[in-house]
């Protein structure tokens, strides 16, 4: 059985004095609040993810792996911008997403970077095509407590099938609780990051199998 192992439980903090947002910003929301109206079961929040969050997901990359970066559900890309300021290469950034809207934003956003267009719970078939077998962290903004166990395992079975032993999925929740109960019992979890400021508080958790 899963245990949770002790976490460093970093609560982000953003400015107080944060600046009035600009039209991009704006834009980005719309498409977002757009999105969630059509397919609110693959949309974790009603707000996009803040730029504090955003940095926590991305913390766990290992820039020094040499392998590429596979996210899950981008939406309107704030993740995906801090994934890119983490230090990955546009070429060397993998982004499932769902929404042929969003995907259509993002390509125009992300110069660079391999938008799918396709299902992140059906990995094989949506990564057929790109010849990649191995990348060095799975950074996931789906909602798993939308889906259920059964096929949020299915996802994290899949995701870490794709990354070294030792190396995690990331998974931001914005529930009080974990977002899965892992079925294997070789899954490791801990939370390593808790963000009071967002709207609403967001955690992020660690996935993986031991080394």
């Amino acid at each position: 059985m899963a245990t949770n192992q002790d976490f460093d439980d970093r609560r982000g903090d953003d400015d107080a004095d944060a600046p009035r947002p600009r039209s991009s910003e704006i834009s980005e929301r719309l498409k977002f609040l757009a999105a969630m109206f059509r397919s609110p079961r693959r949309v974790s929040s009603v707000t996009p993810t803040s730029r504090q969050t955003a940095v926590e997901m991305a913390r766990p990359i290992d820039c020094r792996s040499g392998l590429p970066v596979l996210e899950l559900g981008p939406g309107t890309g704030p993740i995906t911008r801090a994934i890119l300021d983490r230090g990955i290469a546009p070429e060397n950034l993998y982004a499932i997403e769902y929404s042929a809207d969003l995907c259509r934003h993002l390509e125009k956003a992300f110069p660079g970077v391999n938008i799918i267009h396709g299902d992140a719970f059906d990995l094989d078939a949506t990564l057929a095509g790109t010849g990649v077998l191995l990348f060095d962290c799975v950074i996931s903004g789906i909602p798993l407590l939308s889906f259920g166990p059964g096929r949020s395992n299915g996802l994290l079975a899949g995701a870490l099938d794709r990354v070294p032993p030792g190396r995690p999925m990331v998974q931001i929740t914005y529930s009080a609780k974990a977002p899965l109960q892992p079925s294997d019992p070789r899954v490791r979890m801990r939370r390593s990051a808790r963000i009071v400021r967002n709207l609403p508080p967001a955690s992020v958790w660690l996935y993986s199998r031991p080394d």
